[in-house]
């Protein structure tokens, strides 16, 4: 409601609701609300053993927000922060709270920095990524991927998802051919 010199009326009391609504207020008496035994405090009737959860012990500096004192009694351990997509994420909850957007952005980035980073790091190891099986390209061809496509508003985007999924690989070679080249003239 927009200010206006005029006073709002002011809410109907409970009497009125009830009068003008049948069966309004019903359940506003304790004794009327079958959910009141459950409503009732007991600590003894939950079976736990303690006033505060045992912590789950730290093995590394785990990322925690700025606006809370400690971290959680339990959290998840199954991918450590690593490599320069862990430096982003450190740097994202050590300096931004997580109500700016600075914070979520350098996630986001953070996440496309590890898949850059695993996909170099399969190729180095001599297992990488089945591009052509993960990207789709073979359904393409075979499943009628591309007259599937007809009619999409994002027709303009698409050469780009070939571009995207490729460049760490083009970026991969062209390291490995300019380290080529610099043996090869050294030696």
């Amino acid at each position: 409601m927009t200010y206006t010199a005029k006073k709002p009326q002011l809410a109907e009391s409970s009497d009125d609701l009830r009068a003008r609504i049948p069966g309004w207020g019903a359940d506003l008496d304790r004794k009327d609300r079958p959910s009141v035994p459950r409503e009732i405090y007991d600590p003894g009737a939950t079976g736990a053993h303690w006033e505060f959860p045992e912590r789950q012990p730290e093995l590394w500096p785990r990322e925690r927000s700025i606006e809370h004192k400690f971290l959680t009694p339990v959290f998840g351990t199954s991918c450590p922060p690593k490599g320069l997509s862990g430096v982003i994420r450190r740097y994202a909850y050590r300096r931004f709270s997580e109500a700016r957007a600075a914070h979520w952005l350098l996630l986001i980035a953070a996440d496309r920095v590890d898949v850059a980073e695993s996909r170099v790091t399969a190729l180095l190891r001599g297992h990488p990524d089945n591009v052509i099986a993960e990207t789709g390209v073979k359904a393409e061809l075979t499943h009628h991927g591309l007259s599937s496509r007809r009619g999409r508003i994002d027709v303009r985007h698409q050469p780009l998802d070939a571009v995207i999924a490729m460049a760490p690989y083009v970026a991969a070679a062209g390291v490995t051919w300019a380290l080529i080249n610099r043996a090869r003239r050294r030696g």
